[in-house]
């Protein structure tokens, strides 16, 4: 796992301070309405929101359901 489970449980995301989902190298927000993806680098999570990829909604629902999150 590129990121140690105990950060994980405290990153939250720095737009919205929603819960990020570890989605194979990049974190997710469970925030419908920015939706942010942000990738990881080296194990290391690049949390800056001008790096931050939207996805559209239907990718975004995607990867809740397959974590298990509601959408």
């Amino acid at each position: 796992m590129p990121i140690a489970p105990q950060l994980l449980e405290i990153l939250v995301c720095p737009e919205t301070k929603a819960k990020l989902i570890l989605d194979g190298e990049s974190l997710v927000s469970v925030d419908p309405k920015t939706r942010r993806r942000y990738r990881i680098e080296d194990n290391i999570p690049i949390m800056l929101i001008d790096e931050a990829e939207t996805l559209s909604e239907e990718e975004w629902r995607r990867i809740m359901k397959a974590h298990g999150q509601p959408v």
